[in-house]
């Protein structure tokens, strides 16, 4: 399942947490997801699903304490060392994608300095506040905060910079994170490929930390 040139084990072990599982950035979309989050399991597969990546992963512990976040920083830290040294790779990629009323769109630099930014447009932003401040993903109580929580680990440690766009807030949670961690995996599968045509490092500084 695992080819041998851009992957990781993926290992997090604190007093409350065990994670353990494997990432390939070069994968067919093949996952195998336990966080203890259903709503987090699902969007994850999308994400691995739409990006082409391969992922093993299985989270125990206790959920009541920054579990989201400890799942965010095992995969940034994986994602960043099956990256390397980024030799050749396109560096930025940016989908946007539609999901009944909801459009997101995300905007991606393979930079080595993280960053996260959301950004609302069209109108929507009431709407769409009230959306993220309120709604819920199902009847877990799986919100936009705990979505969130995991985005801005996984952009720390993963070295990226994040842009997310939504272009339009006109449904419900579900479908809102559902089209961002799709656009997500879209995008950094853009980022991330190999262009043949570069030679080295995509930077005039000849390295990306």
């Amino acid at each position: 399942m695992f080819n041998k040139k851009r992957q990781t084990q993926l290992k997090r072990k604190t007093n409350e947490v065990d994670i353990l599982g494997r990432f390939n950035l070069d994968g067919a979309g093949n996952t195998t997801i336990d966080t203890g989050f259903e709503p987090l399991n699902h969007l994850l597969t999308l994400f691995a699903f739409h990006g082409f990546f391969d992922l093993e992963l299985k989270a125990k512990g206790d959920l009541q304490h920054h579990i989201i976040e400890d799942i965010g920083i095992a995969l940034g830290k994986g994602l960043k060392e099956s990256l390397g040294d980024k030799q050749g790779i396109n560096r930025y990629g940016s989908y946007s994608i539609t999901m009944d009323k909801v459009a997101v769109e995300a905007n991606i630099d393979i930079s080595g300095r993280p960053s996260l930014l959301k950004k609302v447009c069209c109108g929507d932003k009431e709407l769409v506040d009230t959306l993220l401040a309120n709604g819920t993903f199902d009847d877990t109580g799986f919100n936009f905060s705990h979505a969130e929580e995991f985005l801005e680990a996984f952009i720390q440690h993963s070295g990226l910079s994040l842009v997310y766009i939504i272009k339009s807030g006109q449904g419900d949670l579900h479908h809102l994170l559902e089209a961002l961690f799709k656009a997500l995996g879209k995008s950094l599968d853009q980022a991330s490929q190999i262009d043949s045509r570069r030679r080295g490092i995509p930077s005039t500084k000849g390295i990306i930390d």
